[in-house]
């Protein structure tokens, strides 16, 4: 247990190889890029509400709001934004989502310093608490899924990598940072995955309450408010998912998502695209569109979703609203994004009576796969009677198939000018990769309190 203690708190920039420094960067800047896309949802507009209305102080901020509140509130707020457009990195070993609540929580407990102690944290030390972050929270989420019964919400162990910043952040003892770890983990959200699978709504992957409980575990522990032990983190057996901490960085092996639905659809997403690409099909030529996945990836079935929840845990949906964003010629990034899933534009019949013509298969050779993979084969059949086989396809974005940081960075691009200025969306970047070196963070939190520039 020392051995992680000393990691959270000990950790610094120069500890961190060069290609750790910049990944952290360009898991920030992507995060920012989810962020914009999600404060377009009404799952955003509801919890910033609710952030002021049970949440009340001056502490941090409603990012793209302007509004201010407890950093426990601010962190559950920005949280579920970024959450509400499923866009952002993803761990698949964990089978869910570290950056989503490791930015709010991070940004929160650095606002809150500030507020309460005049305390400013510099750039190097804000991206070196988000590289330990990922690491505990990447681990902890394993241990928990070879622990736990239930496939559980990335909330379970974002819970515990939030309150491993606040400890950081806030200087705490090596006991109070114990503690703040067992709090979290504690009252951390175990709740169902599987449950928002089925039936999708704005509860989401409980990525919001992680932070939000883990910042508040933090507080608690400095005030030596106590905590059982956090199994995922000190029990004896759990030791060797720990043994390579600071040299196997888990930022490293993040995903990024070029489309913004589940992790599970996105290989059959891509398979089409490959398809209607290479063919240069027309939408209007497709009879249908058989897809062959692993099991659970079929269960995101909703061919009519009725509201952005329903969209991105939908397999057939998003299938078919990427055949017709690439025959529309949409410029930028090729992704299914905030222009095909936010409620006003669920209506759009093309898409529709496409989706429906999409078959979900279980393959058991895939499933057996899963989690280790996640694949699908995707067969495409014309009004003509021609038939096209993606064959076994990934995705761009996969770890084992990764974009390159002029992707990433055109991906942020492509989801930020939807609601910034060109100005204030080039500042934003440049203040995220200038961030080393900065005394503090001003910079980007100052490009990151108003409200949108553009109204959609």
């Amino acid at each position: 247990m020392k051995r992680i203690l000393d990691f959270i708190h000990q950790t610094t920039f120069a500890d961190l190889p060069s290609q750790v420094q910049d990944r952290a960067r360009l898991c920030l800047l992507d995060l920012v890029g989810s962020l914009c896309g999600g404060q377009q949802t009404n799952l955003s507009k509801i919890i910033r509400q609710h952030a002021c209305d049970a949440f009340g102080g001056n502490q941090a901020t409603l990012l793209l709001d302007g509004r201010r509140c407890s950093a426990p509130g601010a962190a559950l707020a920005n949280g579920m934004t970024i959450d509400s457009m499923d866009i952002h990195d993803s761990y698949r070993e964990s089978l869910g989502h570290a950056g989503v609540h490791i930015f709010p929580a991070a940004l929160a407990v650095v606002e809150q310093l500030q507020a309460a102690k005049n305390l400013s944290i510099s750039g190097e030390e804000f991206l070196t608490t988000m590289v330990v972050a990922y690491d505990i929270a990447c681990r902890a989420a394993v241990v928990l899924h070879a622990t736990a019964c239930d496939y559980h919400t990335s909330g379970a162990w974002g819970a515990v990598s939030s309150a491993a910043i606040y400890s950081r952040l806030h200087g705490l003892t090596a006991e109070q940072t114990r503690h703040a770890l067992g709090i979290a983990e504690y009252h951390g959200p175990r709740s169902q995955m599987m449950r928002c699978i089925d039936h999708p709504t704005m509860l989401k992957d409980g990525s919001g309450w992680g932070a939000m409980v883990g910042v508040s575990a933090g507080m608690l522990a400095a005030q030596d408010f106590t905590g059982a032990p956090a199994i995922t983190v000190e029990a004896d057996d759990v030791a060797s998912y720990w043994a390579d901490l600071g040299s196997r960085w888990l930022i490293m092996e993040q995903g990024f998502k070029p489309h913004a639905v589940c992790w599970w659809a996105q290989p059959s997403v891509e398979g089409t695209l490959n398809i209607v690409r290479e063919r240069q099909l027309k939408p209007e030529e497709i009879a249908g569109i058989e897809v062959e996945t692993f099991d659970k990836a079929t269960r995101l079935a909703h061919p009519r979703p009725a509201t952005t929840e329903e969209a991105q845990y939908s397999l057939p949906y998003p299938v078919a609203a990427a055949v017709w964003a690439w025959a529309d010629g949409n410029t930028g990034w090729y992704g299914v994004g905030p222009r095909q899933l936010l409620e006003g534009y669920l209506r759009d019949e093309r898409i529709l009576n496409l989706a429906e013509r999409v078959t979900l298969i279980s393959d058991p050779g895939l499933t057996e796969r899963f989690p280790g993979r996640f694949l699908a084969r995707v067969t495409v059949k014309t009004n003509d009677g021609n038939v096209f086989e993606s064959g076994e396809t990934t995705f761009r974005g996969e770890q084992d198939f990764p974009l390159s940081q002029t992707e990433l960075r055109a991906k942020y691009r492509w989801l930020a000018d939807d609601i910034l200025s060109p100005e204030r969306v080039t500042a934003i970047e440049n203040a995220v990769f200038d961030l080393p070196g900065q005394p503090n963070i001003q910079s980007l939190l100052d490009c990151l309190t108003p409200p949108p520039d553009k109204v959609n």
